[in-house]
Order: C-alpha cells, then structure tokens, then sequence
C-alpha cells in the first residue's frame, strides 16, 4: 500500500509539463515519480543504520546535499529540491498549506540511454570504457578528500563492511547461503590484517578521494558523444570518501554481473594507466566483493517494504542471490 503523499502525486494534473500519466519507480530509499519532462525524488522516511531519512528536516538536508554533490558530474541533470505541502486531505508541489515533504527535481534523462541499455543493444564501442575512464579519472584528481577525512577511511571501511554483514544475518538461507556468508566475512577480515600497511600508505599517496560512490550501469548515461553521471551517495560521508580502487571496482563488477567481463577488464586496463596505479590490482577483488555484497544487501532490503508486491519479490530475491554468488566468485580469483 503506497502511502497517501505518493498516491496523491500520481495525478498528472499536480505537474507544470501536462503528463498524460505520472510513472512511479521504488528503490529502498526513494519514491521516483516521473513525469513528461522532469523527475521528482521524494526520499522515503527510513534508518538502515548507515543513512536515517527520519525526519523532515534530514530529508530536507539530504535533497540539498543531493542538489550539490551530483552537480560536480552532471549540472545539467540536477535542477532544484521543491517543497510539497499539504491542503486538506490533498498534497501539492509548492503553493499553499504545511510543508511535508521535500523533492529533488531533475531533468528527465531517456532511460534508453542508460549504459546498461545500451550495451544490452550492442550499442556500445570499446573505446567508450576509455573515454569513460578518463572522466573519472579527471574527476577524481578534481575532488581529492581533506586529509582528516582520508585517514578515517580504512577505519570507516571496517565499520561498513561490519555493518554489511551484520545487517545481512537475517537474509542468511533467503538470498545468501550460510556457507558463503561465513566465507565472505572471513575473508573481508583477514584482508584487512593482510594488507593494512599497503591500505593505509594508500591514504598518504593521496589515492582516497571525494567520490561518487554508487558507480554502477545505470547510473551512467551515454547520450551522442556526452557522459552523464547520476545519483551519487548524498547520505552518508564514509561511502562517497573512499579509495578510487574502491569506486572503479563496483562499475567493473557491474559489468561483471551483466556479463561484460571483457569491457569490465578494459576499463580497469585504462584507468590504470591514466592513473599510474598499479595497486589497485591488488585491492581490485576485495572492492568487488565489498560492492557486489552492498548490491545484495540493498536488494534483499526490499523484501522487507510492504508497499511492494509478493510477485515482484520473487524477483528480488532472486537478483539478491545472484549478487551475494558474484561477490563469493571473486574470492575464487
């Protein structure tokens, strides 16, 4: 059962653009209605811990840190956070009454230009994992993160992927096999003991930077010769402040996922080379298994959103488990 505010905002009269129809897209933490030609991001009102959305004031926050961040990449996507109030029973974007919620508005990006879209149509060239490399790169030489933060991020990483495993003994036996929890964690453990002198000399060559943070196939938009970059972690400073091998390596296990392996390989291939940094072959499998994990974790939280319906969480569940079988392949590399 969706909540009163979304179902309101379903009506196509409440938009400036004249939709025939408002589209509604969920994710564990956002409501995303889209219209003709902008969307609009309502963050849904929840604490997993490592992000709290539970008051209208943090939301509020959150939507700004949105607005700021993601313009560092795509200025031309993020337009503005709006209010939504509420007249009666009704809610509205803007005008009159008590101010409820907030909304990140964007422009409408064509979904059919979405990375993974494309390359499911064959529709994109080697050479793009170059091009693409290069932005990062350039992006993350912009944005290198203040040293008192740097030095926190093994510290930060260590509670993350804690969290990880203790926010996913629920799941264990319903997207993640006892056996292969067990394994992962061990191994993510003694991979910090392992290489804690190469982690932390790391901090001081500069390798950890303000970064995206949420680099996977959707979130890159390839439009003629343009690349956009969406939807960058706003909420939570430890996952956007990280080592570059740790960004990079959640697209390359993306493309792993979706079975691009030889594109997966490339792109790593060329940010090393524009980057001179031959480490991150080393570190490369922990990140993936590290964001391979993450993506089934936050898939397996949707199991537990009643707004959703039982025969879409099949399917949840299912790319859940394939996510946690990705992330214990990689201990096999």
């Amino acid at each position: 059962m969706l909540p009163d505010i979304i179902q309101s905002l379903l009506n196509p009269e409440k938009y400036p653009d004249n939709p025939d129809k408002i589209d509604l897209v969920q994710t564990h933490i956002s409501y995303v209605l889209i219209s003709k030609e902008k969307v609009y991001k309502i963050k849904k009102p929840v604490d997993f811990g490592f992000l709290d959305f539970t008051t209208l004031e943090k939301r509020k926050f959150y939507c700004e840190q949105e607005i700021v961040l993601n313009s560092r990449l795509t200025p031309e996507i993020y337009e503005k956070v709006i209010e939504i109030r509420k007249k009666g029973d009704d809610y509205y974007f803007n005008g009159d009454g008590e101010i409820v919620e907030y909304a990140v508005v964007m422009k409408k990006i064509n979904e059919d230009y979405s990375l993974l879209n494309l390359l499911k149509q064959n529709k994109v060239k080697k050479d793009f994992f170059k091009k693409l490399a290069e932005k990062l790169y350039y992006f993350h030489e912009k944005y290198p993160a203040p040293y008192e933060l740097a030095k926190k991020s093994i510290e930060n990483m260590k509670i993350t992927t804690d969290e990880n495993f203790s926010q996913t003994e629920k799941y264990i036996n319903i997207t993640i096999e006892k056996d292969v929890y067990n394994e992962l964690k061990e191994f993510t453990n003694n991979f910090y003991k392992e290489y804690e002198e190469l982690l932390f000399r790391r901090i001081e060559e500069g390798r950890i930077k303000e970064c995206h943070g949420d680099l996977h196939l959707q979130h890159i938009i390839k439009e003629n010769d343009k690349i956009f970059i969406i939807d960058c972690i706003e909420f939570n400073d430890r996952f956007r402040i990280i080592d570059v091998a740790n960004e990079i390596a959640f697209l390359s296990m993306d493309l792993d996922y979706n079975n691009y392996k030889e594109f997966s390989e490339y792109f790593i291939k060329k940010y090393i080379e524009l980057s001179d940094d031959k480490e991150i072959e080393i570190l490369l499998n922990f990140y993936k298994i590290y964001r391979a994990y993450v993506r089934g974790k936050v898939t397996s939280f949707l199991l537990d959103d009643p707004s959703i319906q039982e025969d879409y969480k099949k399917m949840i569940k299912e790319k859940a488990k394939k996510y946690f079988e990705l992330a214990y392949s990689y201990i096999k590399c």
